[in-house]
């Protein structure tokens, strides 16, 4: 299998704490960094965080920081979202992808994207 998939979503309460999860075959992992975005309803897929191959180098967007953790084992091929300290505004389907060009801000810098798993924060 190629594609990336994601697992660990669910219904949490405000201020609650979610991990996620994204298996990926050794082929479309070893050696690319990868990504996590997000899709609300009617709203374009965002940005969420990023982790290079040895995962040295992070980033995440403004609205996360301080409450998600992005990590990899490649051992294990899989990528890691801890997220934390949830908000309401969290709620959307989070995509894993793997980066193959740019600074990996958008969706067009990846490819081999999962099918996305669902995560409901309630207030």
């Amino acid at each position: 299998q190629v594609q990336p998939v994601e697992s660990g979503g669910g219904l949490v309460q405000a201020g609650g704490s979610l991990r996620l999860s994204c298996a990926a075959s050794g082929r479309t992992f070893s050696g690319y960094g990868m990504g996590w975005f997000r899709q609300a309803p009617g709203k374009e897929r965002e940005f969420v965080a990023r982790i290079t191959w040895m995962g040295i180098t992070t980033y995440y967007t403004d609205s996360v920081k301080g409450r998600f953790t992005i990590s990899r084992d490649n051992a294990k091929n899989t990528v890691y979202l801890q997220m934390n300290s949830l908000r309401p505004e969290d709620t959307a389907v989070y995509y894993c992808a793997r980066k193959i060009t740019g600074a990996g801000l958008n969706p067009s810098d990846y490819d081999y994207w999962g099918q996305g798993t669902q995560v409901t924060v309630s207030s």
